[in-house]
């Protein structure tokens, strides 16, 4: 029998499979942090450490672990701003469906309610963030309450929080640990019969159907793209979606939304049918808000984002397998050739103006700099991304292979994700390479992790896109019609930073000198960052606009201000042109 609450709480995630927790050590903490020490660490069975310099790191990076390894992380906080530091990071964890427990230590249970130093209320501080919090506040309550803790946050796919004050976790266990089987969620939500058929109804009545994929049609790319050939539709894709559905596909025409490309923002409005499938796509002024039906296996997203036609609550692929049968075969892909054509034309357009002659150019242009990152990547290489252009940069230039990991803070939004992501990454996946693509405001708003990748010899690689702005508000400004004001501070020396704080680094000023600085990088055994000095006006607004341009400009001119280069895309629409059927008559 476990000895402290402390011990009991430890021999409960090794029962779960939990190999670390990360966080930051001290105070309230104390005696779980003992418990750790005591546990022998990960290669004695018990559990490891992984310190890190911001409790919002630490949830970061348990957010990337459990996002690759689909099973449960851990990262813990002390009481009072160690807890709210976690809260960022729990937020993106949550908003991104990762199931990570979180252990937020309270200030003395005594304490509770008399304005003690530190004190905050955990249990309303988690509210949002989480769907499970509760306070442990006496021994008695476990094993049980934890095993609650672990077993909501795998169900929910998101985040839960035990909050235990400092002294309950020093007090012997009440209960012996025992053992308790944990279930991951495998369970496939099937659609009704009824709403099955009368999704074929539609899509057989529709002469022009296109699909729109997120990350909700992960494990059914195979029948999408039968559904594609079948009724000859264009696929489009949410960025979330991209990196499941984009590689490999004869139906592909782009991404749609602020960071949209190609044809997919055409093929939504023109088609007599929109398809959404998977996706919990935020931006409405980007869909038709007709003619549109969706299938999603979480059943609070249908109709919240569009006006529906129809919804289907069910898994996308099982839905897929039992429409399909009932789907009649289109003949007539006139419609799926013109978004082709449409979308090959687009990207060409948007090569044209964006990269002539980039490689040349100082300073380095970012598109140039994510381009040929994107040659130099391994086939499986998980890339953590910056919001902010770094957003940009990866949807128009990492090209996904059906192996390769794209992490962002898609849902959430937060600034400084990419760094920690990649921190949690690596350190679930040694060996695996790692890399990073940092703005240089997110990296310096999280600066000491720098430190933790040193410190715990991580094998990831930082490239951080140095332009002396914060390019996005900037943009985001100059969009709604105001001047930017405050975005430009100037490059910092990010590779004198790095190597001070023992990272392999180099600054690169030339792009002749790029890919030689990758790939010594990518190639180096340990931590490494790219101090890239980019280009602070890339993709910048015209300064000069009226204001009905401007009235315009933040749907129809941010679509093609975005439109910046697009990498390897375009090699795939030329080859996707290249299998259009000829027609005598055409």
């Amino acid at each position: 029998m476990a000895s402290t609450v402390a011990d009991q709480m430890i021999e409960l995630l090794v029962q779960a499979g939990v190999r670390r927790i990360y966080g930051l050590v001290g105070d309230s903490l104390n005696p779980i942090v003992d418990a750790v020490r005591r546990s022998g660490g990960s290669a004695q069975g018990g559990i490891d450490w992984i310190h890190v310099h911001n409790e919002e790191a630490g949830a970061l990076a348990a957010a990337a672990e459990a996002q690759l390894t689909g099973t449960l992380a851990v990262c813990a906080g002390s009481c009072g701003p160690g807890n709210t530091h976690l809260v960022n990071g729990l937020y993106d964890a949550h908003r991104s469906g990762a199931p990570v427990l979180a252990i937020a230590s309270h200030i003395p249970s005594t304490q509770i309610g008399t304005n003690y130093f530190q004190e905050t209320h955990p249990t309303a501080l988690f509210a949002e963030c989480s769907s499970w919090v509760e306070l442990i506040s006496r021994s008695a309550q476990l094993p049980r309450l934890q095993r609650v803790a672990m077993q909501t946050a795998l169900a929910d796919g998101g985040v839960a929080v035990l909050v235990v004050p400092g002294d309950v976790t020093a007090e012997a266990a009440a209960h012996p640990t025992a053992t308790g089987d944990l279930v991951a969620p495998s369970s496939v939500v099937v659609p009704a019969r009824d709403r099955v058929e009368a999704l074929a109804e539609h899509v057989n009545r529709a002469r022009r159907i296109t699909l729109f994929v997120g990350a909700g049609a992960r494990d059914a790319r195979p029948e999408v793209l039968q559904l594609a050939e079948k009724v000859k539709a264009p696929v489009g894709h949410s960025l979330g979606g991209k990196e499941w559905i984009q590689y490999d596909n004869p139906y592909d025409v782009g991404m749609s939304g602020l960071l949209g490309y190609g044809a997919c923002y055409e093929a939504s409005h023109e088609a007599d049918l929109l398809v959404l499938l998977g996706t919990d796509f935020p931006y409405d002024g980007f869909l038709p808000q007709a003619h549109t039906v969706q299938v999603d296996a979480d059943g609070r997203h249908l109709g919240r984002r569009s006006v529906l036609d129809l919804g289907v609550e069910g898994d996308v692929g099982e839905t897929l397998r039992m429409l399909l049968p009932l789907v009649h075969e289109k003949t007539d892909r006139d419609f799926l050739d013109e978004m082709l054509r449409h979308h090959a034309g687009a990207l060409e357009h948007v090569v044209d103006a964006y990269t002539t002659n980039v490689a040349e150019r100082t300073p380095i242009h970012p598109e140039y700099v994510a381009d040929v990152l994107d040659d130099e990547l391994a086939d499986d290489a998980v890339v953590t991304v910056d919001t902010g252009m770094c957003n940009v940069w990866a949807a128009r230039y990492i090209t996904p292979t059906g192996r390769r990991r794209i992490l962002g803070s898609f849902r959430h939004g937060t600034m400084a994700n990419a760094l920690p992501h990649a921190i949690g990454a690596a350190t679930a996946f040694p060996g695996r390479q790692v890399v990073s693509m940092s703005g240089d405001g997110g990296l310096t708003m999280l600066l000491g992790e720098l430190l933790t990748a040193a410190e715990h010899d991580l094998d990831l690689t930082v490239v951080a896109f140095n332009n002396g702005a914060l390019g996005m508000i900037r943009l985001e400004m100059m969009v709604a019609g105001f001047p930017s004001f405050q975005t430009d501070h100037g490059p910092a020396d990010l590779g004198a930073i790095a190597a001070a704080a023992g990272l392999h680094a180099v600054t690169v000023r030339e792009p002749g000198e790029l890919r030689a600085a990758l790939r010594t990088a990518l190639d180096h055994r340990g931590p490494s960052l790219v101090d890239v000095r980019t280009d602070p006006d890339a993709l910048s607004i015209p300064p000069h606009i009226t204001a009905e341009q401007v009235r315009g400009f933040a749907l129809a001119g941010m679509r093609t201000v975005l439109s910046g280069g697009v990498g390897k895309m375009v090699q795939l629409a030329r080859s996707n042109l290249r299998s259009i059927p000829r027609h005598p008559l055409r």
